[in-house]
């Protein structure tokens, strides 16, 4: 059947490359309907527990979206005429950014002061540049034991100082909503560095963070990708010994693209740097597929065959294999719906569309355009076929000790497994080469960084936020992060509280503490709101019934084991100190990428664990074996083991993106198993081979393009390991350890398994 196949598809070959191509243009229109998601809540998904917990604090108070600019002052010093006049210009032009709603900075800093009887409200440092020596020695003096700026707007040193731009998007388009802000931020930073080149400026924030999503991906695609793309048209070059295989195989790589990007576009999916990697692991995939076909067809031709009967008899037993690997890799893919992240979902569906299509290009237009292409291969054994053959011989012999010695290695290094455990940082999702990672850990180092934890402390009642009791708890509160080590800084309305008292008592300092009535904390309260500019109210810390206010600490940078481990501490100290209404959890991003590795962890388990089940059952029909099949899950399951192994070793930490590694690389593992054992079984059922012979069979038929497939995939994902994003670094490397792993499972191990418990080894063995 298949045989007639193979001469359907050469016979009719113009018609089939012309329908072939007309099959992927109409996949590929949908590519029109293709769109960029640059928010980092992307990465979670509508049940997942703590976003809906940061949407409801952002629906009460406002968002934290924001733009920080950071600035650094060449002679070091913030509180000089001429810093702070630069910060009083960035500040009034800022208030013209795209959907800003608020403007903070060291200038427009509303202190409070008595004036006889009353409260005067005003910026901190008004008209800076007319200020006297002793008047920015006044504010720097202010402005240094104010808790509400030192490590937000200034940093306890003065030689930096930041200017935060809240941004309320409007959600009807990010994709062009987050650019126009951002393009507008850039441009408003030239002109500050032409006005002022002796001030060093810094872009950070979490609208700076969207944007380094969609670069990152850019960078990928204008360098990684071509480079790519080079690595495997040399590696083709060179094991398929022709140019026209080349081309062949190049243009299926194409095709496929085009074929699961158009089809990811039908689908409505949007892309994310994690899902717009599947651009680069379909090549991968998709050459695969055309290097069985393509070596088999060559090793046929070079044994004297014709290219038609060469091609007929490489599409005869590669069909099988072949479809089974495509569809064990897409199982493997599939799985990653299982994951908590839907960029990740989107990647695994978009690979596997890939990789289907590149299995019907391999056995439609592969061998058709094969036959119209020029091809010539001369009848010799090539060197690399002779040094299968000795390996196959050196494997053979060597079995026992192979059997043993594999047996015991994998069991010492996957006894590393248990050192990794779960930890990530996702500033450091980008790497050094975007420009947001480089400013995000100044910023973090020198000023305040984008980790924090939000907590919406509730007093019970209307107007509670001015009762003494609640206020001096969200201080103990307050000041019990303080005392934190991770902790910069801790935002809170206590502070705002004290001040005014002390200002409603002349200013002395020995008022500077609680209120001790609550109608007399109202009413400062109340005539503060009323001094203050439009923009700079505190809606962004009190809601509207007054019951509950905000508190923010703000973090170093840190692991998301350190973020839950202070979450947790923070949980245990509330549940011991205060009423049961002021009890709640923390909300952040922080908190969110800190708990999502460990969700995707456990979902990915029944993922990797429903696709073990799907291709076990496959192979076990397919292969027409249950001890076969059996057999098969332990170079399927080992490789991903060993690659945990070795990283405990080297790295110990895992985070979001190797959290999907097992799942995704289970489908690709398999190829290597399927195509040997397919061989295997070919060399003992129709040949009627002993175990010995049918594993030299195997290893003289498709041993070389396992290897050569195995290169590619390696190649291919190493190249991908340079990636800017740095979930696809670590992603991509953690997959071309697997797969050496895996080509050395099936090459050392599987044949001595299959030696021992497959049948009687010759008598004069």
């Amino acid at each position: 059947m298949v045989k007639n196949y193979a001469e359907w598809v050469i016979r009719y070959r113009v018609i089939t490359v012309i329908l072939s191509i007309i099959v992927i243009m109409a996949m590929g229109a949908g590519a029109q309907h293709l769109t960029f998601t640059n928010d980092y809540r992307v990465f979670f998904g509508e049940d997942n527990p703590q976003s809906a917990t940061v949407e409801n604090l952002q629906d009460t108070y406002s968002k934290n979206d924001n733009v920080m600019f950071v600035l650094v002052p060449k002679d070091g010093e913030v509180f000089t005429n001429h810093t702070l006049e630069a910060v009083a210009w960035l500040t009034e032009r800022a208030w013209q950014t795209p959907h800003s709603t608020r403007v903070e900075s060291l200038t427009n800093y509303q202190h409070t002061s008595a004036v006889e009887d009353d409260l005067l409200v005003e910026d901190l440092a008004y008209e800076p540049g007319d200020l006297s020596a002793d008047e920015l020695a006044r504010i720097r003096d202010i402005a240094l034991n104010e808790p509400v700026l030192v490590n937000r707007l200034i940093s306890p040193k003065a030689h930096v100082t930041g200017i935060n731009i809240n941004i309320e998007l409007p959600g009807i388009d990010q994709i062009v909503e987050n650019p126009e802000v951002v393009e507008f931020i850039r441009s408003l930073r030239e002109e500050f560095r032409q006005a002022y080149p002796d001030i060093g400026v810094k872009l950070t924030g979490i609208i700076m963070m969207n944007q380094a999503f969609p670069e990152a991906s850019q960078y990928d695609m204008s360098t990684l990708f071509p480079l790519m793309l080079l690595v495997f048209v040399g590696v083709l070059f060179f094991w398929v010994k022709g140019l026209s295989g080349t081309f062949a195989t190049f243009v299926i790589i194409i095709f496929s693209i085009i074929g699961a990007m158009g089809m990811a576009g039908w689908f409505g999916i949007a892309l994310t740097p994690p899902s717009f990697a599947a651009i680069m692991i379909i090549p991968t995939m998709a050459i695969a597929d055309s290097v069985h076909v393509l070596m088999n067809y060559v090793l046929a031709m070079q044994r004297g065959e014709s290219k038609h009967a060469a091609m007929v008899d490489s599409i005869r037993i590669n069909m099988q294999p072949v479809f089974l690997t495509s569809v064990t890799t897409a199982i493997g893919f599939l799985s990653m719906n299982f994951s908590d992240a839907p960029p990740f979902r989107d990647l695994g569906n978009i690979v596997a569309m890939g990789v289907m299509v590149a299995f019907a290009l391999s056995v439609t237009f592969l061998p058709a355009v094969m036959m119209l292409l020029p091809g010539r291969q001369k009848a010799r054994e090539t060197a690399s076929s002779q040094a299968m053959g000795r390996f196959a011989e050196f494997v053979i012999a060597k079995r026992s000790k192979l059997l043993v010695g594999m047996g015991l290695a994998c069991i010492a290094l996957i006894s590393f497994v248990p050192q990794n455990e779960l930890n990530d940082d996702f500033v450091k999702y980008f790497s050094k080469k975007i420009e947001f990672r480089r400013d995000a850990d100044f910023a973090s180092k020198n000023l305040s960084g984008l980790y924090l934890i939000d907590y919406s402390l509730e007093s019970g009642m209307d107007g509670g936020v001015s009762d003494p009791d609640f206020q001096r708890n969200i201080e103990k509160f307050a000041n019990w992060y303080r005392a934190q080590p991770e902790v910069i800084h801790v935002n809170v309305i206590s502070d705002t509280f004290k001040r005014l008292n002390r200002s409603m008592h002349g200013d002395d300092p020995s008022w500077y503490r609680l209120p001790e009535e609550r109608d007399l904390a109202a009413q400062y309260l109340l005539l503060y709101e009323m001094s203050l500019p439009y923009g700079l109210d505190l809606n962004n810390q009190i809601n509207i019934d007054k019951s509950a206010t905000r508190m923010t600490a703000m973090l170093h940078n840190m692991t998301t084991k350190t973020v839950l481990a202070l979450e947790a501490r923070a949980q245990q100290w509330l549940q011991d100190n205060v009423q049961a209404s002021m009890q709640t959890d923390g909300a952040s991003p922080t908190i969110m990428f800190s708990n999502i590795g460990e969700r995707n962890i456990k979902s990915m388990l029944l993922g990797t664990t429903v696709a073990l089940i799907l291709i076990s059952i496959i192979l076990i029909v397919a292969l027409r074996s249950f001890k076969i099949g059996l057999i098969s899950l332990i170079p399927n399951l080992i490789p991903a083991a060993l690659a945990f192994g070795a990283w405990g070793i080297a790295v110990g930490q895992i985070g979001l993106a190797l959290s999907v590694v097992t799942g995704m690389t289970l489908g690709i593992v398999v190829d290597d198993t399927v195509h040997f054992l397919s061989k295997y079984l070919r060399a003992r059922r129709e040949k009627g081979l002993d175990a010995q012979d049918a594993v030299r069979y195997a290893f003289n038929t498709v041993g070389l393009a396992l290897i050569v497939t195995s290169i590619v995939l390696i190649a291919g994902f190493t190249v991908l390991t340079f990636s800017a994003f740095q979930l696809n670094s670590n992603m991509a490397f953690m997959t071309a350890v697997t797969i050496v792993f895996a080509i050395l499972a099936d090459f050392l191990l599987l044949p001595p398994l299959l030696m021992a418990l497959d049948g009687k080894e010759k008598a004069n063995a």
